[in-house]
């Protein structure tokens, strides 16, 4: 009978294996589940670890569902225990980080295009609607960001008070409202249209502008100022 350690990753030849592939060719040569292979690291007696990657692939068929996923769902599928599940996530979260502007200067906000491409790789492949704002300073640098709600927008739900509040405390001279369509199409609902135009009001009421707000879909986005919304 052959031995069941012929299913790990050492009985592979070694041009042929995940890590000395990456070595030789580099990352980018990799196929998703060689580089999934990677990050999980060890196969188990009864599958080699390109055989869980595969797998892997095969449960959340696409790398995005994959990147939503918690670490309960990556923990039910077989050879991903706990430590394997947080070593994922780590390497999806990084790869999120590395498309975000450098924090340490601060972002100036000249036209609706920076404040999209701030914003673009935290909204666009969500799966739910965030409402974010942008705080500015005098000089339009962007000073904090914070998600208001989680949900399908509505007037009753995003409330002016909530918004202005923190911006009162951030003494900020202006904002920019955010958030996406997890449908992918950016055109703006009534909803958001008399959610916006309240915003604005209220803004001008107590001299903190809003500058813009920005609905993102599948990586492009809507300016509601540019499009005369208000």
């Amino acid at each position: 009978m052959m031995k069941e350690v012929n299913h790990c990753i050492q009985q592979v030849a070694t041009q042929e294996r995940p890590r000395e592939r990456l070595v030789l060719f580099g990352a980018e040569q990799l196929s998703n589940h060689e580089l999934l292979a990677i990050l999980i690291g060890s196969g188990t007696k009864k599958e080699s670890v390109l055989d869980i990657a595969t797998r892997l692939l095969n449960q959340f068929e696409t790398l995005l569902n994959l990147k939503h996923a918690t670490i309960e769902e990556l923990q039910a599928i077989d050879g991903i225990g706990r430590v394997k599940a947080m070593y994922l996530l780590a390497a999806f979260e990084l790869g999120r980080r590395s498309h975000l502007p450098n924090r340490l200067e601060r972002t100036v906000v000249k036209h609706p295009d920076d404040a999209a491409d701030y914003l673009m790789s935290d909204l666009a492949q969500l799966m739910q609607e965030h409402f974010v704002v942008l705080f500015l300073n005098v000089k339009n640098e962007i000073i904090h960001k914070q998600t208001i709600f989680i949900g399908s927008l509505n007037a009753s739900i995003v409330h002016p008070r909530e918004i202005f509040r923190e911006a009162v405390k951030r003494s900020a001279a202006s904002i920019i409202c955010a958030h996406n369509h997890p449908s992918g199409n950016p055109t703006p609902s009534p909803e958001d249209i008399e959610v916006t135009k309240r915003i604005a009001e209220a803004g001008g009421i107590i001299g903190i502008d809003l500058l813009d707000h920005i609905i993102i879909g599948d990586y492009r986005y809507i300016s509601m100022k540019g499009k005369g919304f208000f």
